[in-house]
């Protein structure tokens, strides 16, 4: 018997960092995201491989299922194969009948964006697994990468939410947007991947006294969700960049690498690397070809 999941990617459109420290922030589910298929087989392994976009294997590996944990079939130093073991057997440790049988599982997961994109190639396979081991996602989350939750949010909604983290548990709650400016906002990759690890440890490492910062940044989430115009949500992003960069003491991307842009810039999740978000005529956008960017995707064309 064959079984299918499929989870969402994600962007964090406002409250990058400070979504760790509960504030509302605002997440899309992207229409972009990772495929699990799982086929019984009889031999107690993992028959593991992984396709990118195209369809090209980028991992693969056989994983030993024991009683109690699952094991390299010979040893090896590469991280992925880890970090999966890791999933796995934290997944274990949720559910400890999952992987309990004599048989083993042959196993295919298909992204459908490039990996250096950042949309969330690690969340939705945790989301992804969870489903097939019929474990909370949040938790297992906890268990291995750790973060806000806002990936696992928009890897099991289908349009816009809130999110934040209110007495230690995720909350989310799905909005409706009625902009009518979404033909001249963009999402452009930096053609760098961020590592968002590194990117919170440098959060941790700056934040002190962050009440203040985390209320101005939920009544600007507010303020987004309702914005009427296109000028108002570009104050908003202003307003925002301005805010994190007080709190994180690094520049805005705009100003280090788009200074002459005269529209409104925000970086999506940690600063650096992976999308931002830009406003502007589609015409605009030959501004940032010019540059080499040639990643540019339409809003609609990413949102869920």
């Amino acid at each position: 018997m064959k079984q299918d999941f499929y989870s969402n990617g994600k962007l964090l459109l406002t409250g990058e960092y400070v979504v760790l420290d509960g504030a509302l922030s605002f997440a899309i589910p992207t229409k972009y995201g990772q495929s699990l298929s799982v086929e019984e087989i009889e031999e107690p392994k993992l028959i593991w491989t992984s396709l990118d976009e195209k369809g090209n294997i980028w991992f693969e590996n056989i994983l030993e299922i024991t009683k109690d944990k699952v094991l390299q079939s010979s040893p090896s130093d590469d991280d992925y194969t880890k970090r999966l073991i890791q999933i796995l057997n934290a997944t274990k440790q949720l559910n400890p009948d999952f992987l309990n049988k004599q048989t083993g599982y042959k196993i295919e997961t298909k992204l459908n964006f490039p990996r250096n994109w950042g949309l969330g190639t690690s969340s939705t396979l945790i989301n992804n697994i969870a489903n097939w081991a019929k474990v909370d996602a949040y938790n297992l989350l906890e268990k291995t990468f750790g973060g806000s939750g806002y990936d696992i949010a928009s890897a099991q909604n289908d349009q816009p939410i809130l999110y934040s983290i209110e007495n230690n548990k995720a909350v989310s709650k799905k909005v409706k947007l009625n902009w009518n400016f979404t033909n001249q906002l963009f999402f452009i990759h930096l053609n760098k991947k961020q590592n968002s690890r590194e990117g919170i440890a440098q959060y941790r490492s700056q934040i002190s006294n962050n009440s203040n910062i985390l209320n101005k940044i939920s009544e600007l989430t507010t303020k987004f969700i309702g914005c009427n115009t296109l000028l108002e949500l570009e104050s908003l992003i202003e307003q925002h960049e301005s805010l994190i960069s007080s709190v994180i003491k690094l520049k805005p991307i705009k100003e280090l690498l788009f200074k002459d842009y005269p529209g409104a810039i925000k970086s999506l999740g940690a600063w650096g690397g992976d999308f931002i978000l830009v406003t502007g005529e589609n015409s605009k956008m030959k501004y940032f070809r010019d540059k080499g960017y040639d990643t540019i995707i339409p809003f609609n064309k990413m949102i869920k």
